[in-house]
């Protein structure tokens, strides 16, 4: 496969805690979206970067897992993946400390542990998690669910 480059970009107007800012994909999933100090660290409606990352993970993971299903001769039915990103205060700056990823599945064929040793499997090869574990913890639950067949 050849080099994919995906690219976003924001606008940002004014100072830190009074300002506002907007954010935008090159694919337009996200189009002049707002973004603030309100909506980082508030609870104004927008979004931040720490929920882009954390989208992010999860998306990425959940397609890393579908890949290593394959390779192992099985098909999810569903794979649900949530992603906490952590930031936290650190001296006079904030630092992002730790994603939590809760993975859940309903892989047919396969057991708990199993399921388990194949998520942790994704860990090592998630584009992702290797960009982001050398700059922050990431903690993994499964939890698998099995189909009831009609």
């Amino acid at each position: 496969m050849a080099e994919i480059n995906r690219k976003a970009g924001v606008m940002w107007y004014g100072g830190l805690n009074n300002g506002s800012g907007l954010v935008s994909t090159e694919s337009r999933a996200l189009f002049n979206e707002p973004y603030s100090y309100q909506t980082r660290f508030g609870e104004q409606a927008g979004t931040n970067p720490e929920e882009l990352v954390a989208a992010a993970h999860a998306s990425c993971f959940s397609m890393a897992l579908a890949g290593v299903l394959k390779k192992k001769g099985l098909t999810s039915n569903s794979i649900e993946t949530n992603a906490t990103c952590t930031v936290e205060s650190k001296g006079e700056g904030f630092e992002i400390t730790r994603m939590q990823l809760h993975v859940r599945g309903d892989v047919p064929g396969i057991d708990e542990a199993g399921f388990e040793q194949l998520v942790m499997e994704t860990d090592r090869v998630c584009p992702m998690s290797n960009l982001l574990r050398h700059g922050l913890e990431i903690k993994i639950e499964t939890t698998l669910v099995q189909s009831v067949p009609e």
